[in-house]
């Protein structure tokens, strides 16, 4: 990784791909093997964000990932530092509850984060869940705005299946966790969890690994379940030793 540290994205790439694969062979997270794959995925997307972070004349950035320091020089992949990547670090760090880390991309400005080829809705998703992790004002506006903007009607760019399956019922489930609605919280985890299968079973699809785990969803159940929300659902796409935190401090994320 130090040699070639433009490659920092597809690093990330690629550990997502593995935690998936892994979740595809332990469904309920129950092997040590599919919690570092989650805290490795985490840590390299996290470097995405701390070496793009920093100027270049810091030279470079300590970054852990699996399990050794790799020193980074600064910018290694700016291209990296988009809005879809930031929202995958962002569900890893609270599924692995690694309040640093979240505090770290919250912090990351809004206008850095590169959005072309993104609809504009995600722009104002990752604003919303910033503003959230910051606890600042304006969280009410800013996840109606992304309520607004990820309408079929208006995301006309995105795929419609993959619109309604995968992207946009976490915007809806963060809603409801806000509000602190126990039912409909729980009865839309279980509509997207349904929707997220729908979309990933079919014609062409169900031989990625991609779709066997529904990480918006499982981050989200994660906050609840940490708030005091009952979670009332059981589900493959939600490592149950994920959601529970078993876990946790086996070794540093």
């Amino acid at each position: 990784m130090e040699r070639y540290p433009h490659s920092l994205g597809r690093v990330f790439d690629s550990a997502l791909r593995l935690l998936a694969a892994r979740c595809t062979v332990d469904p309920r997270a129950a092997r040590v093997e599919t919690w570092e794959a989650a805290v490795n995925a985490l840590q390299s997307g996290s470097a995405v964000f701390a070496t793009a972070t920093a100027s270049t004349g810091e030279g470079s950035v300590p970054c852990l990932i699996n399990r050794q320091v790799r020193t980074l020089p600064a910018g290694s992949d700016e291209a990296a530092s988009n809005l879809g990547t930031w929202l995958d670090t962002f569900w890893l760090a609270v599924v692995c509850r690694d309040q640093a880390r979240i505090a770290e991309l919250c912090r990351f400005p809004l206008d850095r984060l590169i959005a072309v080829g993104f609809e504009e809705y995600l722009s104002h998703w990752v604003d919303a869940l910033r503003t959230f992790g910051l606890r600042g004002p304006g969280l009410v506006e800013r996840l109606t705005r992304a309520m607004e903007t990820s309408s079929p009607d208006v995301a006309v760019r995105v795929p419609r299946d993959l619109l309604e399956g995968v992207l946009a019922p976490p915007i809806h489930l963060f809603g409801l966790f806000v509000t602190g609605d126990v039912n409909g919280f729980n009865e839309a985890l279980v509509r997207a969890l349904e929707l997220h299968r729908a979309y990933w079973t079919a014609e062409g699809r169900s031989e990625k690994p991609g779709g066997h785990l529904a990480l918006g969803p499982l981050a989200l159940a994660c906050l609840a379940l940490d708030a005091g929300m009952p979670v009332r659902v059981e589900s493959g796409y939600l490592p149950h030793h994920l959601l529970h935190r078993s876990w946790l401090g086996e070794f540093p994320t």
